[in-house]
């Protein structure tokens, strides 16, 4: 598991996929980190119709409070 004081200090998101139905069976954006330790890897991928994010929401947060961010903006979406 990641060390939890080691928090988000870079964040990438992409690529998005084309426009329906050329877009169809592309990849789905990803969300990738760089942790203060140094550490990078792809947190998670989602469904850009249903939620959305933006790079600046995640620097300062620890793996546990991104992951937590992306639950919080899919049950919003579920109960929408």
């Amino acid at each position: 598991m990641y060390k939890s004081e080691a928090i988000i200090v870079k964040c990438d998101i992409g690529p998005f996929p084309r426009s329906m139905p050329e877009g169809m069976f592309d990849q789905m954006p990803s969300v990738s980190v760089t942790l203060s330790d140094g550490e990078s890897f792809i947190l998670f991928e989602y469904y850009p119709d249903e939620i959305s994010f933006v790079a600046s929401e995640f620097i300062g947060l620890t793996v546990a409070e991104a992951e937590s961010l992306k639950t919080q903006k899919e049950i919003k979406y579920i109960q929408s």
